[in-house]
């Protein structure tokens, strides 16, 4: 059972409204309660596991996974990827806000880290995005998730983790981060090649050619897959590792069937590339 203190209001204070009335105002702290801790990286980890079986059994039904939508309720891809990415940079953005915790320069730079790609795969990548539109129901459950990791991820880091300014130097930070950038900038480097590969109104596929697709099929998945490794080091915590297992248990895959997808349907398509890793896979 739950302590009654996971959630509780700790602070009142009176705001004056503009017709003199006095209001009410509640910061809200919840105390950081294992069970939810251990419950949620469970969720994290059995989950991964899960749908890494799944998807050695089927294909998950996106892109150019869907044969045909038929009389399926789709969401065009702009709003598809906005929605289902939205949830994971504005739960963590709430908890902050809404908290009257002490937060330290390196919870700050950790959390920031974490919104920033969510931030970016939300207003500019879903912005930009040139994909077929997605199956009501895919997009949902990732909503669904990115909800629930939003929170975990922001709990954790706003009623759990304890990191003084001292962490700022410390080389598990510093590699982590050096990490998560890289990750971040190739994801976003492999996206824009991708997204070139078409016209406005295309909806073709071809080879993608330049930056890691010259060594992989999946080289944005690759960059996303460095991008939370190098996170979780940076926190150096449970949570974070839990959610880059999810990373590579859920998008691995993906780019090991994007090039057999690739393999099967251009004949021209270079040999000597990999799946996912370099050289090994």
């Amino acid at each position: 059972m739950l302590p009654a203190t996971v959630a509780r209001f700790t602070q009142m204070g009176l705001a004056v409204g503009c017709d003199g009335s006095a209001t009410t105002v509640h910061a809200i702290d919840m105390a950081c309660c294992e069970n939810l801790y251990f419950v949620f990286n469970c969720f994290l980890t059995l989950g991964g596991i899960g749908y890494l079986y799944k998807q050695n059994l089927v294909q998950t039904p996106y892109g150019r996974y869907v044969k045909s939508l038929g009389k399926q309720v789709s969401v065009p891809a702009k709003l598809a990827w906005f929605l289902q990415e939205l949830p994971s940079f504005l739960v963590p953005v709430l908890l902050w806000y809404t908290t009257d915790r002490r937060t330290t320069k390196s919870r700050i730079l950790l959390l920031v880290m974490f919104c920033g790609h969510y931030f970016q795969r939300t207003f500019i990548y879903a912005l930009l995005t040139r994909g077929r539109p997605s199956p009501l129901q895919i997009v949902i459950f990732a909503m669904i998730f990115c909800t629930i990791n939003g929170f975990f991820q922001g709990y954790y880091m706003v009623y759990c983790a304890e990191y003084d300014d001292a962490w700022l130097t410390d080389i598990r930070l510093i590699l982590g981060g050096i990490m998560f950038l890289l990750g971040m900038a190739i994801n976003i480097h492999s996206d824009d090649i991708l997204r070139n590969l078409r016209k406005p109104g295309e909806i073709n596929y071809k080879i993608p050619r330049g930056g890691l697709f010259e060594y992989v099929s999946g080289a944005n998945f690759l960059g996303e897959i460095i991008e939370w490794f190098g996170y979780a080091l940076a926190t150096w915590s449970l949570p974070a590792l839990s959610f880059a297992f999810f990373t590579l248990c859920s998008i691995g895959p993906r780019a090991y069937h994007h090039h057999r997808y690739y393999l099967e349907k251009f004949e021209d398509y270079p040999k000597s590339r990999k799946a996912l890793i370099p050289f090994v896979f």
